[in-house]
């Protein structure tokens, strides 16, 4: 069975694919996502392997309650989407917008009441809100409310019923957490492989604009997350972690190489697409660091 990312994620990683399936055991009969994102690794894994135990988590909450709706909820939420796909594909341009502040207003009145009853009209705007607002960005305020704008997009696709299909389908045999990516370490054994691929490190000051949560990801997070990578590669897990690569800009920038001295760093290249100014979008390279070359 195939599928696919349901939504579009800053950072997701299906470009990527083809390097990071290189990375990919023989056999895997036990995965973790720590900072599950769009998914596009999760996905892929599961379509391949069918792994017998799965944890995914992330610190966004309603990110991983879209999920947790898809695996239990699907058809409601297909529902529920193909009525806004349809008052949307009938409106303008100008209406349309109007709908989509509408629904920004709604989903974070739904994201402040945290009510059980509502997690499915939740996720349902949660993934409108991705295929309409500016280039699929998940940013918050101060307050933790969704403020990105309206994108003008004229006929997204909002309900991919295959697709929701297929990704609930895989979903039913992966539990699912929120919160601080240390909590997966007791799951994490030597029959596990790793994926990790958190918040990047800002190229600039103004990239850091693209924060999904209420929290940033500082350098001494990465230094955090670095340790936490050695320690579960300790305990005999295959690991691969992706990041951004300072050398972009700054060619004596060694902050990764040195975190990371003792693990394989490799160098990809990926095109950068959600900066506001399109001249600036084009290809850097990225991070691949993993301790599997050292393994096999």
């Amino acid at each position: 069975m195939l599928a696919k990312p349901f939504i579009k994620w800053v950072g997701g990683k299906s470009q990527l694919l083809d390097e990071i399936r290189e990375k990919y055991p023989s056999h895997l009969e036990k995965y973790c996502e720590p900072f599950v994102g769009g998914g596009a690794v999760l996905f892929d894994i599961l379509c391949k392997f069918q792994p017998k135990e799965v944890l995914i988590n992330d610190i966004n909450k309603e990110l991983i309650n879209t999920y947790s709706q898809i695996k239990n909820n699907c058809s409601e939420m297909i529902e529920q989407l193909k009525k806004i796909q349809n008052i949307y594909k009938n409106h303008s341009i100008e209406e349309n917008k109007s709908f989509f502040y509408k629904k920004r207003n709604r989903y974070n009145e739904i994201k402040i009441n945290e009510k059980a009853e509502e997690d499915v009209e939740k996720a349902v705007l949660f993934i409108f809100l991705n295929k309409t607002c500016f280039n699929g960005l998940y940013r918050v305020n101060s307050k933790g409310l969704f403020n990105v704008p309206f994108n003008n997009a004229k006929n997204p696709l909002l309900c991919d019923e295959d697709n929701l299909k297929a990704c609930s389908e895989l979903l039913q045999n992966v539990e699912m957490k929120v919160g601080d990516y240390k909590e997966c370490k007791s799951f994490i054994d030597d029959k596990t492989f790793v994926y990790i691929d958190p918040p990047y490190r800002p190229l600039s000051q103004t990239a850091a604009f693209t924060s999904y949560s209420e929290n940033n990801f500082t350098d001494k997070d990465q230094i955090e997350l670095g340790k936490f990578i050695t320690e579960i590669s300790e305990k005999g897990a295959l690991v691969l972690a992706s990041n951004s690569d300072p050398k972009n800009t700054n060619s004596n920038d060694n902050f990764f190489d040195e975190l990371y001295s003792n693990f394989n760093i490799e160098r990809v290249s990926a095109t950068r697409m959600i900066n506001s100014n399109a001249n600036k979008r084009g290809t850097i390279n990225e991070l691949l660091i993993s301790n599997i070359a050292s393994i096999f």
